[in-house]
């Protein structure tokens, strides 16, 4: 089996890779496994280091919109599963540029060269971010998509196109979509470790607005086991919802890391202003993927998260230099 994973030096595509190469996925043990990344801010080869030295592993540095490259690449391939991605919403309000370019025409180049490769499977992974705002029930695969921020819209519109590509072209594409994700080798500008690396060396946080924005977390872990039971069992042109279950406000999580680096609230919480455009509340129902595939989350989220804040107080050479 030889499984071309783009973005893979990234936060998630890094761990779905080492899990892959070490034996996470049974039915893909003896798997090959090229990670093809761009090597962006938030793309870095320390993420994969811990199986650098596998045989069954190879990287490539190159751009999902470099369709020549892609076309020497892929035939061959069993399956791509694409992580590349801009992905940060606050970047994306100061300039989405990049985001349309990556998150749309960046599909549209990898699918396009997908199929001249003939390649039987590709997964498109995408964002709870594309359905918008919830405040009551949870998101279905059939929702309508109502993207609120420049980072999302562009996330969409690599979904439709993915979509188009399997009615259209009959391409054998599944599309996952996850509620936020915590866990090791994460970039810390996302909230949990940049929260958890301010706090660690003594600085402030800033919390959006009231602190009351919900959203429902989920480990990288099983994110990626998600993921892996769509590449292996999904159906060609479903999306596939994978959450956490485990809803907080921004306050209760902020809570949660104070206790966890031992600051207190007064000293080291920031009141900042509102971001633009800033979703109440996220919420995915999971129900297609637990009842077709057999998915159900394993990590508990009091475990992962004190398992998360000790890693980055243990690997400290690993986002100093980032930050």
């Amino acid at each position: 089996m030889r499984v071309f994973v783009t973005g893979g030096a990234g936060f998630i595509g890094s761990h779905y890779v080492r899990t892959m190469l070490t034996g996470g996925y049974p039915g893909y043990a003896d798997a090959t496994v090229t990670v093809f990344d761009k090597l962006t801010y938030a793309g870095n080869l320390a993420n994969l280091e811990p199986v650098s030295q596998s045989p069954n592993y190879r990287f490539v540095h190159g751009d999902i919109l470099d369709g020549a490259l892609l076309d020497d690449l892929l035939p061959g391939q069993d399956v791509v599963v694409n992580f590349a991605a801009e992905s940060h919403v606050d970047r994306s309000i100061h300039g989405a540029a990049d985001f349309v370019t990556t998150n749309v025409v960046g599909v549209q180049t990898l699918l396009d060269a997908a199929m001249r490769a003939g390649v039987p499977r590709v997964v498109q992974v995408s964002t709870d971010e594309v359905y918008g705002s919830i405040a009551e029930g949870s998101f279905r695969e059939s929702d309508p998509l109502e993207p609120n921020s420049p980072y999302s819209a562009a996330k969409a519109g690599g979904d439709l196109i993915a979509r188009s590509y399997f009615v259209t072209h009959k391409l054998d594409v599944s599309i996952t979509r996850c509620t936020n994700n915590y866990g090791p080798y994460q970039y810390p500008e996302k909230v949990i470790p940049l929260f958890v690396t301010n706090l660690l060396d003594g600085l402030t946080v800033p919390l959006y607005g009231d602190g009351l924005n919900i959203r429902d977390w989920l480990h990288v872990d099983d994110h990626c086991r998600g993921i892996q039971l769509v590449v292996e069992g999904g159906r060609p042109g479903e999306v596939y919802n994978i959450g956490g279950g485990v809803e907080l406000t921004n306050r209760e999580l902020t809570t949660k890391l104070l206790e966890a680096t031992g600051r207190d609230w007064d000293t080291f919480v920031t009141y900042v202003e509102d971001r633009k455009g800033h979703d109440r509340r996220y919420s995915l129902s999971d129900d297609k993927i637990r009842d077709e595939l057999g998915y159900t989350p394993h990590v508990d989220f009091t475990t992962g998260l004190a398992e998360t804040v000790q890693w980055y107080r243990d690997n400290e050479s690993w986002w100093r230099s980032l930050k």
